[in-house]
């Protein structure tokens, strides 16, 4: 029996006994994050969420196994935020109207939700009236059974059959009435449960599982009453996409009882938001770098290739990286890297090394007399850097793997280190 068989069958629950503690962590990191971002200006900001969005649009995209270009995504978002300094490119019709929906789903996250809003956003995923070669039906909700099928044809396995087309009017009507009202329950849970609502009434041919992410992300923002964007769950769903399908595909089949999608899909609201901190953490390093070095002359090349590994390009800075990403001879790359060095806005990491790496030059002060009790700590796989910041701040910044193992072996001194990742903290000295 799949769940919308049962009577009654939104009627979701769950125990609060195991969401409770994840939804009170969850809360606390969207404050210590949005206040974190108070420090930041308007133009970081928006940075910021561009950043954010870019890789909502494309990870959302992939999970649907659509891969797009991130520099075309990351192009069309930052003309429509008024962003400059980036590198424009030509985005497909395709990728410009993807944007178009997300950024009017978060910036008007307030306004109410209707058959037409959605019915219109569903149609911009499909501008041709295809997918994936097949015609479908646009801008209306579907005509035809739903089934959830996987498997080669002749063997296919049937996960999910959804609501049959004569219930999708009546079943949206409800869900939409829902998702506008007021009710004494977090804006995070309604954004777990938005989700799976919507995905389980498969109201769309197709589009359905992008459509219940942003409406996600839409009853987030209402939470935090923002139209600014700085973390996604896609990004996270799409590194545990297995996982969430089989997720889901047990939910549909339950009797109503929701706490185990809750559970992982507020951990993953969490991994998002220390995920957001990254960024954050770069874009403040990145500001107070330019505030040192706006004045020093660059090339437009190495202005660009600054920006790259600012940016978390991960990789060394070695004249062979330099000269592959910026497209030049090796000769031009060791100027180029040679220049900064003279100017301090690049230092070798360990001298006299056969093949020489670099960091970028944060402050010219050494951060390490500012530092004590410095670690490197790792959580779900992923590297932290732990420190006593002044005496008495906590400092807990996630590090690129190459970063700490590079730090672990003695590749890169801990000077190094802390400027890339904790120089921001210099501004306020």
């Amino acid at each position: 029996m799949y769940i919308h068989e049962r009577d009654n069958w939104t009627d979701f629950r769950w125990d609060a006994s195991q969401v409770l503690l994840l939804q009170e962590l969850v809360c606390r990191k969207q404050g210590l994050l949005f206040g974190r971002l108070s420090s930041l200006g308007l133009d970081s900001k928006l940075r910021a969420m561009a950043e954010n969005l870019t890789y909502d649009v494309v990870y959302s995209s992939e999970i649907e196994g659509i891969r797009l270009n991130v520099d075309d995504v990351r192009s069309s978002i930052a003309r429509r935020l008024g962003i400059e300094n980036v590198k424009y490119t030509a985005p497909s019709h395709y990728i410009d109207s993807v944007v178009n929906v997300m950024l009017e789903a978060v910036q008007n996250y307030d306004q109410p939700l209707s058959k037409e809003k959605l019915c219109a956003w569903q149609a911009a995923f499909f501008p041709s009236g295809f997918s994936e070669g097949s015609q479908i039906e646009v801008g209306k909700y579907r005509s035809n059974e739903e089934h959830i099928i996987s498997g080669m044809f002749g063997r296919e396995k049937i996960h999910y059959i959804a609501p049959s087309p004569d219930r999708v009017e009546g079943e949206m009507e409800r869900f939409l009435a829902w998702f506008d009202s007021e009710e004494p329950v977090s804006s995070v849970i309604r954004s777990a449960v938005a989700h799976f609502w919507f995905v389980s009434i498969h109201p769309f041919e197709d589009g359905n599982g992008r459509l219940a992410r942003i409406l996600s992300d839409m009853q987030l923002a209402r939470g935090e009453k923002s139209d600014y964007r700085f973390y996604n769950i896609s990004s996270q769903i799409n590194k545990d996409k297995n996982h969430y399908y089989d997720i889901l595909e047990k939910m549909q089949h339950g009797d109503g009882d929701l706490t185990e999608w809750l559970v992982w899909y507020l951990q993953k609201l969490i991994d998002a938001l220390d995920e957001a901190e990254a960024i954050v953490t770069s874009i403040l390093n990145k500001s107070f770098f330019w505030q040192k070095a706006s004045s020093i002359p660059m090339t437009e090349r190495q202005t660009e290739m600054l920006n790259l590994f600012l940016d978390g390009y991960e990789s060394k800075i070695t004249s062979k990286t330099w000269a592959s990403l910026a497209k030049c001879s090796k000769d031009t790359a060791i100027r180029d890297i040679q220049d900064l060095v003279e100017k301090n806005i690049l230092v070798i990491d360990i001298p006299g090394a056969k093949r020489p790496s670099y960091s970028i030059v944060y402050d010219a002060e050494d951060l390490t007399q500012f530092f004590a009790d410095v670690t490197i700590t790792e959580e779900k796989g992923i590297p932290y850097l732990c420190a006593l910041f002044k005496g008495k701040k906590q400092v807990r910044e996630r590090l690129l793997k190459l970063d700490a193992e590079r730090y672990l072996k003695d590749d890169l001194p801990l000077s190094n280190l802390l400027g890339k990742y904790c120089s921001y903290l210099m501004a306020g000295k």
